[in-house]
């Protein structure tokens, strides 16, 4: 941080023979104030802040202009748009003839529905934060949110990003195993989205295509850093990895070591993030495990040709 500050050496002279003080000149460089204005902060070193001084020893990476109420405002919006935004999809779908009795027994019309509101969704937040980034704190999205360059320092920055990718395929493996050895089995509520072929088959290329990119920037990107400028960064790993996990819990509800394999698998993100201090990393775990787990249900499925009874 920069910080601009100005000191006037005070001297003492001798006195003449009659002891009346003599005028000592000062130069005018100690008294002429200065005409230069200070230069103001670039964001890649120092986050917009009413206090500077509190971010002197914060990590380049934690230096997000957001703070704590900005997150509390992020998750009202989510929940709002949530609402508002299944009232806005159902009046759609009555709008275009779909019945009320296909929304309560389809499983096409039920799992088309939910993908439309997530999408609307996530599409929306990420739109509030690009805004809110770009305009109110008037810094560029991408390198704010947390997304830089994947530094590999002693490895090709190649095998760097294979790494990672072996990464999520080794963990994908050991919670699918976990899972099976452990996990209940009793159906669970997520499976109720994949009763139909066409819902089954957009859910899992969205599985990979949008949620890691989307949740990686909320999570990895928006969140953690407030919560480990705050308590650390072991806190925030396992605070961001809890908060993970627990957001997708109503997907999984009853099958609550599936649940504590979520809150795991978030904060080795998380921890993958904090480390390399950047969401790449995560992000590269997060489409990886998400990319195994869908090909072992393809295979799993045949080919989405034998489909799992719903809960």
């Amino acid at each position: 941080m920069l910080a601009l500050s100005t000191g006037i050496t005070h001297t003492e002279n001798d006195v003449n023979s009659n002891d009346d003080p003599v005028p000592v000149p000062i130069p005018e460089t100690e008294v002429r104030p200065s005409s230069v204005e200070p230069t103001p902060m670039a964001f890649s070193r120092t986050p917009v802040d009413s206090e500077p001084s509190a971010f002197k020893f914060v990590p380049e990476d934690l230096r997000a202009p957001w703070g704590w109420i900005d997150l509390l405002l992020f998750a009202l919006l989510a929940v709002a748009g949530t609402f508002v935004l299944g009232v806005v999809v159902f009046l759609g779908f009555r709008a275009s003839g779909v019945t009320l009795t296909e929304l309560r027994v389809s499983a096409r019309m039920q799992g088309l529905f939910n993908i439309v509101c997530e999408v609307l969704l996530f599409a929306g937040l990420i739109g509030y934060l690009a805004l809110q980034i770009g305009q109110r704190f008037r810094a560029p999205f991408w390198q704010t949110i947390g997304w830089r360059r994947l530094e590999a320092r002693r490895l090709p920055r190649a095998l760097a990003y294979v790494g990672f990718i072996l990464g999520g395929f080794l963990l994908a493996l050991v919670v699918q195993i976990a899972s099976a050895v452990f996990g209940t089995k009793a159906n669970l509520p997520i499976q109720a989205l994949f009763e139909d072929r066409l819902t089954a088959a957009l859910i899992l290329v969205l599985a990979v295509l949008m949620a890691p990119f989307v949740e990686e920037t909320i999570f990895r990107g928006y969140i953690f850093p407030v919560v480990a400028r705050s308590f650390g960064r072991v806190v925030g790993v396992v605070a961001t990895g809890i908060l993970f996990g627990l957001l997708h819990a109503a997907q999984l509800w009853g099958g609550w070591t599936e649940i504590g394999l979520l809150v795991f698998v978030g904060i080795v993100f998380t921890y993958a993030r904090a480390v390399k201090q950047t969401v790449l990393a995560s992000y590269l775990l997060h489409v990886s495990y998400n990319l195994t787990v869908s090909l072992a249900f393809l295979v799993g499925s045949h080919g989405l040709r034998v489909l799992p009874p719903g809960p």
